[in-house]
């Protein structure tokens, strides 16, 4: 990995990385972590800085030093909330923006949320109390959302007289058509258990210490999975997604899938491991 020096610097988003797990906490407690233009810049240069560092983007598990590289992203807010949304200050400078700077403005919120969605990492996200508009579009490009209690999640823009079109292609993706159009539609708030049952999260907690103990317990799951299988199962689905060919295309699609997966590194020591009764050599 190369130093840490190249971390990018950043202000409003904190970054701890222990090993091959680095944690993001968007930094903006007194303003419920909404978001303005530079902690949307930050997070756009930490997603890429981190991608760059994964074990899925090198295909090594440790750099030339012996240091690993990246396999888990945890993202979080700091305070009572995770993710207000778009910063107020910025929705009111957008109703002043040409056309030019709106679809700049645009341009790096799909920046953002494409480097999540997009994530070699296995992304997990540890949140509590609201996310709303942008927050809720983060919350769909995880890959496992751990919520509290008290979590409220709404696609918001529609009492702006705007829509959540930027973010809509990965909340789409997540919630399926109907549940989409709906939340668009309605623009309200949905607690943890609608949550829970439309698939915006995958697991609800009591307390901190229940969210400290399921974060836990669930990187040390993903850890016993091959990290390039995790990056590849994101191009997978990603291919599924956008396919136009034929079925029969689609079969012979995966039959080629399979063959690289067998023929890789990873693979070939995934199955030499399981024969040979002991650990992969990604099993920390």
């Amino acid at each position: 990995m190369e130093k840490m020096e190249s971390l990018p610097s950043t202000e409003l988003v904190s970054v701890t990385i222990d090993g091959p797990i680095c944690y993001m906490t968007l930094n903006r407690a007194d303003k419920y972590n909404a978001m303005n233009v530079q902690m949307i810049t930050e997070l756009c240069e930490l997603f890429e800085w981190t991608a760059l560092r994964s074990v899925g983007n090198t295909g090594e598990l440790t750099d030339e030093s012996g240091s690993p590289y990246l396999r888990v992203i945890v993202l979080s807010g700091s305070g009572k909330h995770f993710c207000a949304g778009a910063d107020i200050n910025m929705m009111r400078d957008a109703g002043a923006n040409t056309p030019e700077e709106n679809r700049r403005d645009s341009e790096r919120l799909d920046r953002l949320f494409n480097g999540l969605w997009s994530h070699p990492c296995f992304t997990i996200g540890s949140i509590t109390g609201v996310a709303l508009g942008g927050g809720a579009g983060l919350i769909a490009c995880l890959d496992h959302v751990i919520a509290s209690e008290n979590v409220k999640i709404a696609l918001s823009e529609g009492k702006l007289g705007i829509l959540p079109a930027v973010i809509g292609p990965y909340v789409y993706r997540r919630l399926g058509s109907a549940c989409f159009r709906r939340l668009a539609m309605q623009a309200s708030r949905i607690d943890a258990e609608e949550a829970l049952r439309t698939g915006f999260i995958e697991q609800v907690v009591e307390s901190k210490e229940a969210m400290d103990e399921a974060v836990d317990k669930l990187v040390s799951e993903v850890m016993t999975t091959g990290p390039c299988a995790v990056t590849l199962a994101k191009e997978l689905t990603l291919d599924f997604d956008r396919w136009v060919g034929t079925d029969e295309e689609l079969r012979e699609y995966t039959l080629d899938f399979t063959s690289r997966m067998r023929g890789s590194k990873e693979g070939q020591e995934g199955l030499s491991s399981f024969l040979e009764k002991r650990d992969a050599n990604w099993k920390s």
